[in-house]
Order: structure tokens, then C-alpha cells, then sequence
């Protein structure tokens, strides 16, 4: 019954978002298109529920074909002078305005509005036993890790955090995860963070 409710929550949540960020989502993508070169929709595979592989949607941030930059334990790059972000995606990270096209994947099914965030597919190659049971649940728009630290926290925390939602999940913790995103999205908490250190380099765009 409880994992029913979340998906209704999905479901009635993401169609009433896209349709009251419609007019929103149009401009984006106009300022997107006006402002650089290269697609206005970032898609990349990314790991699914069970594993499974699906396209993730975001406003592009970053010049087109930009090196995808890894650090150390294969998490993303990302700090805030990261010379691959154009001027309107650093804004548009810094909103979190760049995820919006992920109510898409939500009415899809592809992803929950709250659960673990989904990884790289390459990622996969760091998991341990516990980081595999995040793959019992769907991927989410926010979760636990986005509300207790975000992107200043490490990657082995988050993974950390995303087991222990996954192993701890109720239908009212979502409910309290969602309000608690709504203060770090508008107070712009925790975006990005300085000092990573780089591993990787590969061809990409974001």
C-alpha cells in the first residue's frame, strides 16, 4: 500500500509541476538555446530501479561536447569555478532549475521524486554490497543525501545516506524529505563545492 501512495504521490506530484512550470520551462529553454551552442535538453544513461538503465533529463549546463571530469572515487566534478558551466547553467545549478525536466522522468516512472539520486552508469563498477540495495527503489529528484549536505558532502556519505534511506524507507519520510528540500532549494544550500580534485577526463556534455 505504501509503495502505491508513493507512486501516486509521483505521478500527481510531477503532472502538477510541469503543468504550473510550463510558462517556466519554456523560457529556459529559450534562454538555453540563446545563449550557447548545442541541444537544450542534457540527456545521459543513468542507473535505474533494479539496475536498469534510463535516460536522464536536465536543462544543459555546460558547453557542448564539455570533458566529462571525474573525481577519485568516480563522483562528478563540480565546484563553483568549473570553467565547462556557461554563465546561465552556474545560475540555473545554483536554482536547481537545470532538474525541472526530471518531472518528466518522474510521470515516466523512470525515477521517484524522492530516492536515492541515480549514478553514472560506470559507477556501478565503485559499488559495494550496500550500495546495491539502492537499486531496490527507484532513483529520486531529492533525497535524503540532498538534504544533508548536497554536493558539499562526499560521495562514500551519500552512498552512505542513499542505503540508509533505501533501508529505512516509509511513505511519511518521503513526505518529510520533500518539505525539507523546498528551504535548501530556495536558500541555495549546498550547491556545489570547492577543491575537487579531478581523476578522469572523457568527452560529454551537462
Amino acid at each position: 500500500m505504501a509503495t502505491r501512495l508513493k507512486r501516486i504521490l509521483d505521478i500527481t506530484g510531477s503532472l502538477t509541476a510541469l503543468l504550473l512550470l510550463l510558462p517556466l520551462l519554456v523560457m529556459i529553454a529559450a534562454a538555453v538555446r540563446a545563449t550557447s551552442r548545442g541541444p537544450i535538453i542534457f540527456r545521459q544513461q543513468r542507473l535505474g530501479l533494479a539496475g536498469i538503465p534510463f535516460w536522464i533529463l536536465k536543462f544543459r549546463t555546460m558547453q557542448h561536447r564539455a570533458r566529462d571530469i571525474r573525481n577519485a572515487d568516480g563522483s562528478a566534478y563540480c565546484a563553483d569555478d568549473d570553467p565547462r558551466v556557461t554563465p546561465l547553467g552556474k545560475w540555473l545549478r545554483k536554482t536547481s532549475l537545470d532538474e525541472l525536466p526530471q518531472f518528466w522522468n518522474v510521470l515516466r516512472g523512470d525515477m521517484s521524486l524522492v530516492g536515492p539520486r541515480p549514478d553514472q552508469m560506470d559507477q556501478l563498477r565503485y559499488y559495494t554490497p550496500e550500495d546495491r540495495a539502492k537499486l531496490r527503489m527507484r532513483p529520486g529528484i531529492t533525497g535524503l543525501a540532498q538534504i544533508s549536505g548536497r554536493n558539499r558532502i562526499s560521495w562514500e556519505v551519500r552512498r552512505q545516506l542513499d542505503s540508509a534511506y533505501v533501508n529505512q524507507w516509509t511513505f511519511g519520510r518521503d513526505i518529510v524529505i520533500l518539505l525539507k528540500t523546498v528551504p535548501y532549494v530556495l536558500l541555495r544550500r549546498d550547491i556545489n563545492t570547492r577543491g575537487n580534485n579531478a581523476s578522469h577526463n572523457s568527452t560529454a556534455a551537462a
